[in-house]
């Protein structure tokens, strides 16, 4: 199983950055790898919004689909994720929001194991790599949204 988790500071709001992650429909105009998202269900239970989604990645010829269980809770700033079909054995991913005097502080922890030994030993090698530039284009996606409001 490979697992990441990471903190970092940043210059927009709670809100803004939950915003930015919470719109999950929007991810395949600006993550890298997400070709495709549809929303196949909506329910709520109180405060939180539960959603299925599927989402088609890819990278050159690999191109993989899944579903996975979105918890949205946007009073505790709170984001969960489990796939729930495709080509893992486990995924998930948790966000945290949480103000701070220079913006706000971003949790973000995702553990994953492909049920493919092949597809996990490829994947394993690229992580870093991986996360480091969808973590960046959520920052990036902050910053553009920001702009076009200012």
């Amino acid at each position: 199983m490979t697992e990441h988790s990471e903190s970092r500071i940043v210059p927009y709001t709670a809100d803004v950055m939950y915003a930015v992650v919470a719109d999950v429909e929007r991810y395949p105009e600006f993550l890298p790898w997400v070709v495709a998202l549809r929303i196949k269900s909506r329910a709520h239970e109180g405060p939180r919004e539960i959603l299925t989604a599927e989402m088609a990645v890819g990278y050159r010829a690999l191109r993989e689909r899944y579903t996975s269980k979105v918890i949205l809770d946007p009073a505790a700033r709170i984001i969960d994720v489990v796939a729930i079909e495709g080509p893992f054995h486990r995924l998930e991913n948790h966000w945290r929001f949480t103000p701070d005097i220079s913006g706000s502080r971003v949790d973000f922890a995702v553990a994953f194991e492909f049920s493919n030994r092949l597809l996990q030993a490829a994947a394993g090698s690229a992580f870093a790599k991986v996360l480091t530039k969808m973590t960046d284009a959520f920052e990036a996606r902050a910053a553009s949204l920001s702009q076009s409001r200012a």
